[in-house]
């Protein structure tokens, strides 16, 4: 870390305490008798220390997956307590606006993913948080939606959307089509809205998901958002049948971009494999020369040395080494491509961006159920 990278942390450190302290201050003088004008004044106090605090909260998340390290931590979550714990978290703020907050869940009311749920929590928090700074009288609706994955019954497709309806306030755009882009939203709703609405975007492209407005009959829009995670039932269950005579798969992620590395160990993580990561094809080649790896992901457009190259300088190593599964990881994944991808000794392709079914497939075609590599 430079110089002075360590200053704004330390600085950014020093606001946060801060402003804990000042919220703790005015909760105390909040529970005093005092008059009508000074409780709307610590009560303003809070408020604006509460935002400080949630500023600089969401700057270090965008920061970290800037860098690659944004960390999830799945766990089986019940979806329909997900949708209450929404309702919950935004009902008096809402309500204090003067807008009428409604969340729902549709789907199996016992559903249960493997995911983050303050991950998840975060996505809804920034899109209504835009949906509620854009309306100044009415209702915001919120829908958790869990659908069955067709031809899957490992995973679960969640949809979220949020539908804001009712007297639009300043920066009123008639209910577009198209997603905002950050900067118009800080335009339109200030620093604290954009910033909430770039993290919702980041945590759903780290998790392959996908995001658009839809334009409601009438006034105001639709954001809708959705991605695909594991049924927690259904990994606890794979689990519990092999716990006693499995390991976890040990997977080498090769990818010169930060992000795309944080994409795939999170999705590795979610399908309970271990994993490192290398940046271009010279460091996957000395990883995998150790023999530590069951399957390895390799990007092909890299730096110093292309996927391509990296997969017949493995392949011409020695023993285990040179026989692991080698999938590629790529943008360009027509006929063509991938047949050249095989023919250079890789087992499989996987598109990007990465989807998690379609991660799962790779790894079940490639890997056995103890967790090493399958026959070729």
């Amino acid at each position: 870390m430079s110089l002075p990278e360590f200053f704004i942390e330390r600085v950014a450190s020093e606001i946060h305490q801060q402003m804990e302290g000042v919220l703790a201050l005015t909760d105390r003088l909040a529970r005093a008798s005092l008059s009508p004008d000074a409780r709307a004044c610590v009560a303003g106090v809070a408020e604006a220390a509460a935002s400080v605090r949630q500023i600089l909260a969401i700057g270090s998340d965008l920061k970290n997956a800037a860098l690659g390290g944004m960390g999830f931590a799945p766990e089986p979550m019940r979806l329909h307590d997900l949708a209450d714990d929404i309702q919950e978290r935004w009902q008096a703020r809402a309500a204090a606006g003067g807008v009428t907050l409604l969340v729902a869940y549709d789907g199996d009311p016992e559903a249960t993913a493997l995911g983050d749920s303050h991950r998840l929590i975060q996505v809804f928090n920034g899109f209504i948080g835009q949906a509620l700074a854009g309306v100044r009288r009415g209702a915001v609706e919120a829908t958790l939606r869990a659908l069955p994955v067709k031809d899957d019954e490992t995973l679960l497709r969640i949809e979220g959307r949020v539908r804001s309806a009712g007297e639009r306030g300043v920066g009123d755009r008639g209910g577009g089509e198209r997603v905002l882009d950050i900067q118009e939203i800080e335009a339109l709703f200030g620093l604290e809205t954009a910033l909430g609405v770039a993290l919702s975007r980041e945590i759903l492209q780290a998790l392959a998901g996908e995001v658009h407005s839809e334009a409601n009959r009438g006034a105001g829009e639709t954001l809708v958002f959705e991605f695909t995670l594991p049924r927690a039932a259904a990994a606890l269950a794979d689990e519990g049948q092999n716990a006693a005579s499995t390991r976890a798969a040990h997977i080498l992620v090769v990818d010169d971009n930060a992000t795309n590395r944080m994409v795939a160990e999170t999705l590795c993580e979610m399908f309970d494999c271990t994993s490192e990561s290398a940046t271009d094809g010279i460091e996957a080649v000395q990883a995998a020369s150790t023999g530590r790896f069951d399957l390895i992901l390799m990007d092909i457009k890299m730096p110093r040395m292309d996927g391509v190259s990296a997969t017949r300088e493995i392949r011409a190593l020695q023993g285990a080494a040179g026989r692991v599964p080698i999938i590629a990881l790529t943008a360009n994944a027509d006929p063509d491509d991938a047949a050249g991808y095989l023919q250079a000794g890789m087992n499989g392709v996987v598109e990007k961006p990465m989807k998690p079914e379609t991660l799962l497939h790779a790894l079940r075609e490639n890997l056995r159920g103890d967790g090493t590599a399958a026959a070729a």
